[in-house]
């Protein structure tokens, strides 16, 4: 009974299914040419047509360090940390601790929106189409805003076009970046723009908006830290006290002094920004190549496809007549 079943099996043909015939892989390609020819040329003009319709961006830099000295400005002297620790009074951080706060009031939201409004930078971020070289101008986008009546445009809902904070806010980080150096505590603080100009004015104005910034917060905080002090000392007549008291007002004044005689109280300017004269992207070669490349492995996918279902449909009519 086993012998018809062991010569069926023996009948059986093998197939080397894990085996690629590299001539006949070839030969799919060499029929399939023209299908990647048209891919490839069709992708790199679509790469070349992207690339050059997008504007040049530049980016202008400017290279910072801490202004301050370890344990110097925004606070009480180290000898008087356990004085002021009895008055319940916080000490100030180095300058580690408030470069990163800096860092961090740099990039938030209440920040940003002050600035752009001191600025009046509403209009050339939201309302503008590209930079015009020759004039040194923006252009505005006047289905949005009319430069004319100085109003913002409403859509065909309705609806007033004038951006909120948020929006601007939005847009405004897709222009900044700030990085910082660990091992040297340098912050690097950059601004892209597609105008030069306005690029490195944008860099130069947000380091000098955060240093009057942090100051004028330091300045708050001793000047309120003062006021208390001078309260509590009014309220005691022992000696000792008054004499702590005293040492901690002196401290504080000494602090506001400080931060109003410094020009760059957090950050200080180690490379100011210029006016880039390059632009940093689009990097356009490398967008036609990548389109070429996509373009060109697409073909060939699409050849694989296509002589894959076409040898389906040659082996189907061969499996009926059997």
């Amino acid at each position: 009974m086993n012998q018809p079943v062991m010569t069926q099996m023996a009948e059986q043909p093998y197939y080397p299914d894990d085996e690629i015939d590299l001539r006949e892989l070839f030969a799919t390609l060499w029929q399939g040419k023209w299908i990647i020819i048209l891919f490839t040329i069709v992708f790199a003009a679509a790469g070349v047509f992207y690339a050059l319709s997008k504007p040049n961006i530049y980016q202008a830099n400017v290279l910072l360090a801490p202004a301050q000295e370890e344990g110097g400005g925004g606070g009480l002297s180290g000898q008087l940390g356990g004085l002021a620790g009895l008055a319940g009074i916080s000490l100030g951080g180095g300058s580690a601790s408030q470069t990163v706060m800096a860092k961090e009031v740099l990039q938030s939201r209440a920040f940003l929106t002050d600035f752009i409004h001191r600025h009046n930078l509403t209009v050339p971020l939201m309302a503008t189409e590209s930079w015009d070289i020759e004039k040194q101008e923006w252009v505005i986008n006047k289905e949005v805003y009319n430069p004319d009546s100085r109003e913002w445009l409403t859509d065909d809902k309705g609806e007033n076009l004038k951006p909120t904070d948020w929006d601007m806010v939005k847009a405004f980080k897709e222009h900044l970046s700030v990085s910082s150096n660990d091992e040297t505590g340098m912050v690097t603080v950059s601004i892209k723009s597609q105008s030069p100009p306005v690029a490195k004015d944008w860099a130069t104005k947000l380091v000098h908006d955060i240093n009057e910034h942090m100051r004028e917060q330091d300045v708050k905080e001793a000047e309120a830290r003062i006021a208390y002090l001078e309260q509590k000392l009014s309220e005691t007549n022992i000696a000792g006290m008054q004499q702590v008291f005293y040492q901690l007002i002196e401290s504080e004044t000494r602090t506001v002094m400080l931060a109003n005689a410094q020009d760059e109280y957090v950050f200080k300017t180690v490379d100011p920004a210029v006016v880039p004269q390059e632009k940093s992207e689009p990097k356009r070669a490398l967008i036609a190549v990548v389109a070429t490349m996509l373009g060109g492995m697409l073909g060939v996918f699409t050849v694989f496809v296509v002589a894959f279902v076409r040898s389906g449909r040659e082996e189907t009519p061969e499996k009926v007549e059997k």
